[in-house]
């Protein structure tokens, strides 16, 4: 072989280099197909995901529970003699928390009562006062009627002079006089008729006065014991045995954990979507994903946090940052969910609002037809002091026969 011929005649190595230069190119573009799909399965699914998830919620874990805090007050002052309640004890509606002292109160409800007693015994005899006036307006009519009658019987006897006229002139003048007295015995009638006229006796002014004394005495003398107005928690007691309070001041909290609410933070960019009635999602920290409660959009707060804290920004003055601003909105919760995991207020949780649909208000057109709160407590209290005063009138009253 010359030297020519192997010089041009291509090795095994030479044969394997180019192979695999013909190869590379191969792979390296199924790689990067392969890479490139990977790339747009996550771009497709991160749409689907945002076209069918995120963007039809949002959500925050700025959010809080809420609740009434019914603060208990005095409404009279008095000594504390009796505290029945103390903190993380539940307490019903109508329940005596704080007893105070009520020997001043009892006097003057004991005064109020016989006061009303006498009125009605007072009433009676006017009564009386006035049927007798009446008996003597219809005794000074009888004696007007019978001195006219002997005048008239007597006159004709003077024209025929058998009777002098010194008699016909006492005649005259006992008609007059009995005339007077009718006129005395009427005004008399008449002055004692309109102090008990138009009305019975338990609605006589005099007696629903005293009534109403009585009433103000029976109230004041049942505040020495204060009243839970709502059923929930006692906590805050700061009352102790022996304090002097004054009216208003606070004893204790009652917390109602029924009928509580989320007041949720949202982002002032997070707003656009949200409306009233949209349905809401709520995992409280305390449970954990071991509860998951639901509720309803209630309302959106008229202002944000910062317009109505105590020192609020003032953000035309000197340099200023702009700084993205929360709004609450309140979410209301089901009872039954509640009953099943209860909360407290100030727990945090997190709250997913559900916005596919915004077609709903995002303010309240109309004003509340229901009260937000009531409680019947003070009303019975002011129903016992009627029944007290209609049983004190109907025993002054005569007794029937």
């Amino acid at each position: 072989m010359s030297a020519t011929e192997s010089t041009a005649k291509p090795t095994t190595a030479d044969t394997q280099d180019s192979g695999m230069a013909a190869k590379n190119p191969a792979k390296r573009r199924r790689a990067l197909i392969i890479v490139a799909g990977i790339f747009v399965l996550i771009a497709a699914g991160w749409l689907l995901l945002w076209l069918l998830v995120l963007s039809r919620r949002e959500k925050t874990d700025n959010a809080y529970v809420g609740g009434n805090q019914v603060a208990i007050s005095a409404q009279v002052p008095g000594t504390v003699v009796a505290i029945m309640a103390d903190d993380t004890q539940r307490v019903e509606a109508g329940q005596v928390l704080v007893k105070l002292d009520s020997t001043d109160a009892d006097v003057r409800l004991q005064q109020a009562r016989s006061a009303l007693a006498q009125a009605v015994r007072g009433v009676r005899q006017q009564t009386d006062s006035a049927t007798g006036a009446e008996a003597q307006v219809a005794a000074r009519r009888l004696e007007l009627s019978k001195a006219e009658a002997d005048l008239k019987r007597r006159l004709p006897l003077i024209a025929a002079k058998a009777e002098s006229p010194e008699i016909i002139q006492h005649l005259r003048d006992g008609v007059a006089q009995a005339r007077a007295a009718l006129d005395a015995a009427e005004a008399q009638a008449s002055a004692a008729r309109a102090a008990v006229e138009g009305t019975d006796v338990a609605r006589n002014p005099a007696v629903m006065q005293a009534r109403a004394n009585f009433r103000a005495a029976w109230v004041a003398a049942q505040r020495n014991a204060i009243y839970a107005p709502v059923s929930g928690y006692v906590a805050q007691r700061s009352v102790q045995l022996g304090n002097s309070v004054q009216p208003g001041q606070q004893l204790m909290t009652v917390v109602p954990l029924h009928n509580l609410w989320i007041d949720a933070n949202f982002k002032e960019s997070q707003l656009r979507h949200i409306r009233l009635g949209q349905p809401v999602k709520i995992e409280a920290d305390i449970y954990g994903g071991d509860a998951e409660y639901h509720g309803k959009v209630a309302g959106i707060g008229a202002g944000t946090g910062s317009v109505f804290s105590l020192l609020p920004a003032q953000n035309a003055t000197g340099n200023w940052i702009k700084v993205v601003q929360r709004v609450p909105v309140r979410i209301t919760l089901d009872n039954a969910e509640l009953d099943k995991h209860p909360l407290r207020i100030g727990l945090s949780a997190d709250v997913t609002v559900d916005i596919s649909n915004d077609n709903g208000e995002v303010l309240a057109k109309a004003a509340a037809a229901q009260p937000v709160a009531s409680t019947d407590v003070y009303d019975q209290m002011a129903a016992k002091a009627d029944i007290e005063a209609d049983r004190i009138i109907a025993a002054n009253l005569p007794a029937k026969r």
